[in-house]
């Protein structure tokens, strides 16, 4: 328990939701009685300019992002020694979570799901950020399938005219599963990257497994570079035709071959239909118990592990 002088700034720290890689998050009520989630550094890291960077770059991507399904981030402070961000709190399990009890139970929901992160991302997009890690673990949701978009890590802007064309990022940075060919290869990245690896989670959404599987990271990268591109259909029979080629384009090796952006794609997720039977109401809500999977409190996962990282 925590006791009830543990502060750090204006913040009454009330409950520990997990400890990652490099912070703890934590539930927090502040003077107002409102209710935060704060990200720490944690203490072994507080002196690390690269750790203490990588936190005000995910205050600088997000705070000026205001969308209903987008995590908000309220501001970046070094209280002392201790960096943290101060973050709206929504104690939801993330979608991985949900998927690994199932993508059966998801799958009343999909329609909306892929709706609200299509216009969460877009709104990044439009903002001049890609996301570079779009995943389930990076989807929150509510027992009633609401979503919220969360981690900006590893955020990059969006580089236009001849920054396009010379300002690749070097070594690549994202979780081998999901990451765009051109994210691979380490080029410049722009909305259809993100609109990939969101194509790949639409494939687990559906299946129950990502796209791509390898036996080690760089075969899995390989796969994405040069396999052919996997039917939803083999995965799932109750898929529409129509739902497996949009699904298909957004997989395409080239960024040229996939819809222009994320608005285009909702144009035409919107016009078609997902399911040849419509899936029936789940009798239990999307809450599943937790202790038997990794990661038990399932919120704001950072990805940082050696399968998160390309290259």
């Amino acid at each position: 328990m925590t006791k009830v002088r543990d502060f750090i700034g204006p913040y009454r720290l009330a409950r520990m939701i997990r400890t990652g890689n490099t912070c703890s998050v934590w539930e927090a009520i502040k003077d107002d009685n409102e209710r935060y989630c704060l990200k720490v550094l944690r203490q072994d890291l507080r002196k690390d300019k690269h750790e203490v960077g990588q936190l005000k770059h995910e205050f600088n991507v997000a705070h000026g992002l205001k969308h209903p399904n987008v995590i908000r981030i309220y501001e970046f402070k070094l209280d002392g020694k201790t960096p943290y961000l101060a973050m709206e709190l929504y104690a939801e399990q993330n979608m991985k979570i949900v998927l690994r009890a199932g993508h059966e139970r998801l799958s009343f929901y999909v329609s909306k799901i892929v709706q609200q992160g299509a216009e969460a991302l877009y709104h990044m997009h439009e903002a001049g950020w890609v996301h570079c890690d779009v995943k389930p673990d990076n989807l929150l949701l509510s027992a009633d399938g609401d979503l919220k978009l969360i981690d900006f890590s590893i955020a990059q802007r969006i580089k236009k005219g001849l920054a396009k064309i010379f300002g690749g990022s070097g070594k690549p940075k994202g979780t081998r599963s999901y990451m765009s060919p051109e994210q691979i290869r380490g080029k410049a990245l722009d909305a259809r990257s993100d609109l990939y690896s969101y194509g790949c989670v639409l494939f687990e959404l559906l299946v129950g497994k990502p796209p791509y599987t390898g036996n080690t990271g760089d075969e899995l990268l390989q796969k994405h570079l040069r396999s052919a591109i996997p039917s939803v259909l083999v995965g799932n029979e109750n898929i529409t035709n129509e739902c497996n080629a949009l699904i298909k384009r957004m997989l395409a090796k080239s960024p040229d071959d996939r819809p222009a952006s994320m608005w285009e794609f909702l144009k035409e997720f919107r016009a078609i239909k997902v399911f040849k039977k419509a899936p029936r109401l789940p009798s239990e809500k999307l809450m599943v118990d937790t202790e038997q999977y990794d990661n038990p409190d399932g919120l704001f996962k950072k990805g940082s592990g050696e399968e998160e990282e390309g290259g």
